[in-house]
């Protein structure tokens, strides 16, 4: 009998060694490509070598050719101008955020700084509205506008759809 349990442990231990040494090897994980983990339900795309805001920005010019209809000439000399002016208005609007953050204080000093932000902003859309008209007839300019407003629509409601409604804290 005693024989027969040294021989059971023998089987048994050589079970657990080979076991062991015959499972999977296991690799280095890769590095993460983002700084915190998704939450559950949370979906991530992550897509190397483009910047977001640049997928944005040239979607859109591909979408205002469409919608514009433009001649190679009007493209040549509206785009530059178009992207000046999506410049300087998203300079204005990040301003206008950073004033109404927590940090900044409240009272009178922010309620004229954000008049002011929104002032800038009219002036900005009015100096452009002249410099467009230079170069695209009223009609197409309007069509601009329109095209704008639809397409920032179209991705906000694209960018809800894809993320779903807001998890509960």
């Amino acid at each position: 009998m005693n024989k027969l349990l040294k021989y059971f442990f023998a089987v048994i231990f050589i079970l657990c060694v080979g076991y062991q040494s015959y499972g999977q090897v296991l690799r280095p994980m890769p590095p993460q490509r983002f700084q915190q983990r998704p939450r559950f339900g949370e979906r991530v795309v992550v897509r190397p070598n483009q910047n977001t805001e640049n997928r944005v920005e040239n979607v859109k010019v591909r979408f205002l050719r469409q919608q514009l209809n433009l001649s190679p000439e009007q493209a040549s000399k509206f785009f530059p101008l178009y992207r000046e002016y999506q410049t300087e208005l998203f300079n204005m609007l990040k301003l206008k955020r950073l004033n109404n953050t927590n940090a900044q204080a409240n009272g009178t000093e922010q309620i004229d700084k954000d008049m002011y932000y929104d002032t800038q902003i009219i002036n900005i859309k009015q100096r452009f509205k002249t410099d467009f008209l230079r170069i695209l007839p009223p009609e197409k300019v309007s069509e601009l506008y329109k095209s704008e407003r639809e397409f920032n629509d179209e991705l906000v409601r694209s960018l809800s759809e894809r993320n779903g409604p807001p998890a509960a804290n």
